[in-house]
């Protein structure tokens, strides 16, 4: 049987961080895995628990959680309470390490070995780590981390180890420095391990984290989830008001949380308070008074000041919201029951205590409305999600007052508006807390292995492409090789939700379920931009099939396409074995259209076709650039030059990543010293709508923007009637050429060169240019690149300009070639700027350069336009 071992660094039996570990472990659970779970005594020193035997723990835990903790660690020589506290104080927070270096250094190899030896012992085979960045003890960090390397080698198991933080140093109680300051000295940073996959609760978590941490590659946004079903009053929690002594009719505010001050429950019972004069509203705390008795003390002398004590409930410690979770106190209810009866849930926490706010996530999953207060992380996890509720702004009240305190009211009292806002915030939490999100997460990453047999992982970035992905993934689930279909086993799909608000990711699903001979994986990018969707699937392809247990002798290809786009039936094929015998880095497909569409509009498809035929010329000659469209990289290259990288222009004041990733990431391959390979017999066939959607833009060269700004927008918008189908003028058409291949020749005929000048004394590439043109282009290259001191030409934008010069300039004599080995009716080149006609001859490429760095009016980028889109 399969061994999970889950070791939780907060020390208590039963706290939120245990919670979520037993919703992780659940999914293991059901897949057939034992599980252990540590709680973590042995290793945080204030919470009195030190070496403490476990007594009724389990009873709070469900029965298939088998609570453990690694054999021998009390026998380690000088590791004691005192001696983490103590180094603590000293290394972390004071910075003085110097005394301490020896010790913890002993202590880390002698708890590494008692580790190593308990999962040896159980046969782990997964390790679950939570909140283990938090520096609590820097000796058990540091031993973990080399447990997790050498017995990652020892079974050579890949990545079997999810390494999850609910409270960094910067989210838990900054304010004191309990941790010191950034960036954090004298802290164990996390490991950038071949063994571990790293998850932060939200993505401001995860920027912060590779902020301190910037070789962290493995890492992904795992937030605490929820089983999203409304709270109903079941008939075993009938009678939970009447056993708390609370009316029936009455509105109840929930508050279910620590009873410790920085919890600030005093806030609860000063809105109660604040409220009487409009609601008899009850408060119930669910909470263990004997963990602060102090606090609690405090809590009920304040209620009964402020003559509110008859209507506040200390439920005392519930089970959590998870009904397997195990039974506490309160009558055997828990928090499930409590929402059940709760018109609103409180949250009026600390400014820097709470990092998430699980009991804002559990009453949005319930279907109850919320209060909270604005603490460090609300608007980064929910207001910048669109969740609605009454916010306290602790910096401008410290109490509820003004506005928060009218709007709990009209919640409290407003039956219409409280289900409004339960509803709108429901519907919210299932795409953004959902539990398909984290098991969807791990099922990619540890509870579906990569076959071994597997060799390609096809990535398709989506967008509100629900009526198309049915055709798409079909034509990926019948590819063909010679002899007939293609062993699933050899490629697995990965699509990326690129924050569809279609039905997408369930039509991903259907399909999945009804194909379960192809592994298909979804996943979600959260940034919106086809870039940004492509850079996560290929790193998740990449990450997925380093982290098989198996020797990896053969190439690995992490493949591109479109969900709009119709892939031939031996596409696959054909890309796998020009990849395989031509051992280049990246296979170009041949891009086509259906002739059939354009049968009444024979001025556009002339355009389109001719483009097609010089793209099949110098593709053949310079193997081309990839188009996410379709192309394939070698998984090692792809790491290599660092994956996928987006880049990010001004449009309208506001930042919006570039369209041309796939150009980018070619030319950055191609700048590595890496070859491309077009593989003329792997076909995609192009949406037309690429066309059609905006055709007055096609024509004139500004589908994408204008002045350089090259941005995704959408393409299945409606067609006015007056384009839809119709053909060009003869005008028209003239310009749409213009465009088209003023865009083609820079990029197809002058960058290959300029990115590797050795293809000029290439046979082919010679006998196209001409020995002459040849030569002068390699002199010139040489020459642009000395005068304008570039190193290399790796962006799309540090290419354009040279390209742009070079076409200019040699303009007349690379169009000579493209006709004569294309065809005549290639033409001559488009007139010239206005600005550069009559410039004096012997001064032409002085000004031409002037033109082409001029950033100020973007004339040059407008000129060529942004892109051909044929």
């Amino acid at each position: 049987m399969s061994v999970l071992w889950g070791v939780s660094f907060d020390a208590t039996p039963l706290s939120g961080v245990v919670v979520e570990f037993i919703k992780v472990a659940k999914i293991f659970h059901s897949r057939g895995y034992r599980v252990h779970l540590d709680l973590g005594y042995d290793i945080k020193a204030d919470k009195n628990s030190f070496f403490r035997p476990y007594t009724d723990e389990a009873a709070l835990l469900p029965d298939w959680v088998r609570l453990d903790r690694v054999e021998g660690i009390d026998t380690v020589p000088g590791y004691d309470a005192a001696v983490v506290e103590a180094v603590l104080r000293e290394v972390v927070q004071q910075g003085d390490g110097e005394r301490w270096r020896p010790a913890v250094a002993s202590l880390t190899g002698c708890l590494s070995d008692r580790i190593l030896a308990t999962w040896e012992r159980l046969g782990v085979s997964l390790v679950v780590v939570e909140n283990g960045t938090l520096p609590e003890n820097i000796a058990y960090t540091q031993a973990l981390y080399q447990a997790i390397e050498e017995y990652g080698r020892r079974h050579r198991l890949g990545r079997f180890v999810l390494w999850r933080d609910h409270d960094l140093m910067w989210q838990s109680e900054p304010s004191a420095a309990k941790y010191g300051a950034f960036p954090y000295a004298h802290t164990p940073k996390p490991r950038d391990s071949l063994f571990i996959h790293y998850a932060a609760l939200h993505h401001e978590a995860l920027r912060r984290t590779v902020a301190w941490a910037p070789d962290l590659r493995n890492i992904d946004v795992l937030p605490n989830t929820f089983a999203h079903r409304p709270a109903r009053v079941d008939e075993r929690g009938t009678a939970f008001r009447r056993d708390h002594g609370i009316p029936d009719q009455v509105p109840l505010i929930a508050r279910f949380t620590r009873i410790i001050p920085q919890k600030r429950i005093d806030r609860d019972i000063h809105l109660l308070a604040a409220l009487a004069d409009r609601t008899d509203a009850h408060l119930f705390i669910a909470g263990d008074p004997a963990e602060a008795p102090a606090e609690h003390a405090a809590l009920v002398a304040l209620a009964e000041a402020l003559k509110v004590g008859d209507r506040v409930v200390f439920g005392g410690r519930l089970a959590p919201h998870e009904r397997d979770v195990g039974r506490c106190a309160g009558g055997g209810y828990s928090v499930r029951d409590l929402l059940a009866h709760a018109d609103v849930a409180s949250f009026m926490t600390s400014r820097d205590y709470e990092s998430y706010g699980n009991p804002i996530g559990e009453a949005i999953a319930s279907r109850v409305p919320y209060v909270t207060t604005r603490y460090d992380l609300y608007d980064a996890v929910y207001a910048s999600k669109g969740f609605r509720a009454p916010v306290l702004d602790t910096r401008a009240h410290d109490l509820p007052a003004g506005v928060f305190l009218d709007e709990v009211a009209e919640l409290l009292t407003d039956e219409g508006r409280r289900m409004r806002t339960a509803e709108h915030n429901y519907r919210l939490g299932e795409r953004h807390l959902g539990r398909a999100q984290a098991e969807g997460l791990l099922d990619r990453l540890f509870l579906t292995p990569m076959a071994d047999r597997t060799r390609m992982s096809v990535v398709v970035p989506v967008y509100n492409e629900a009526g198309s992905l049915p055709t798409t993934l079909e034509a990926l689930y019948h590819q063909r090789g010679p002899e007939g279909l293609l062993e699933r086993s050899l490629y697995e799909v990965v699509l990326v939700d690129n924050n569809s608000t279609d039905d997408t990711a369930a039509a991903v699903r259907r399909f999945a379920a009804d194909h379960p001979d192809l592994a298909i994986h979804l996943l979600t990018e959260p940034e919106q931009g086809v870039s940004c969707a492509r850079r996560t699937g290929m790193e998740f392809a990449s990450t997925r099939s380093r982290g098989r247990g198996v020797r990896d002798d053969g190439r690995f290809y992490l493949v591109s396409a479109d969900a709009d786009c119709r892939v031939a039936p031996d596409w696959l094929w054909q890309l796998y074995t020009a990849m395989e015998s031509g051992k280049a880095a990246i296979g170009v497909c041949d891009y086509t259209y259906a002739p059939e569409h354009f049968a009444h509009r024979p001025r556009l498809w002339e355009v389109i076709s001719r483009t097609l035929r010089c793209r099949a010329v110098t593709f053949a000659l310079f193997g081309g650039f990839p188009d996410g469209k379709g192309f394939a990289v070698d998984r090692d290259v792809h790491d290599a030059v660092g994956g996928i990288e987006v880049f990010y222009q001004l449009r309208d004041g506001q930042f919006v990543n570039h369209l041309s990733d796939d150009w980018d990431f070619g030319i950055k391959v191609r700048n590595s010293g890496e070859d491309i390979v077009y593989a003329p017999l792997s076909r995609v066939e192009i949406n037309p709508r690429r066309v059609d959607h905006a055709l007055d833009e096609v024509i004139t060269g500004r589908a994408y923007g204008s002045d350089g700004v090259i941005v995704m927008r959408d393409i299945r918008a409606q067609r006015s009637a007056v384009d839809q189908g119709r053909d060009l003028t003869e005008a028209e058409a003239r310009e749409a050429w213009a465009f088209s291949v003023k865009d083609f020749v820079p990029k197809n005929t002058v960058l290959p060169v300029l990115l590797s000048p050795s293809l000029l004394e290439d046979h082919g590439v010679a006998e196209f240019f001409g020995r002459s043109l040849a030569q002068r282009l390699a002199c010139r290259v040489e020459e642009v690149k000395d005068e304008m001191r570039m190193i290399d030409f790796a962006p799309i934008h540090s290419y354009k300009t040279p390209s742009y010069r070079l076409y200019f300039e040699f303009a007349d004599e690379i169009f000579a070639r493209l006709r004569a080995t294309v065809g005549e009716d290639v033409g001559h080149p488009p007139p010239l700027p206005a600005c550069l006609r009559d410039v004096p001859p012997e001064r032409f490429a002085e000004f031409v350069r002037y033109y082409c760095e001029d950033r100020e009016s973007g004339e040059a980028h407008n000129y060529f336009g942004n892109g051909g889109v044929f």
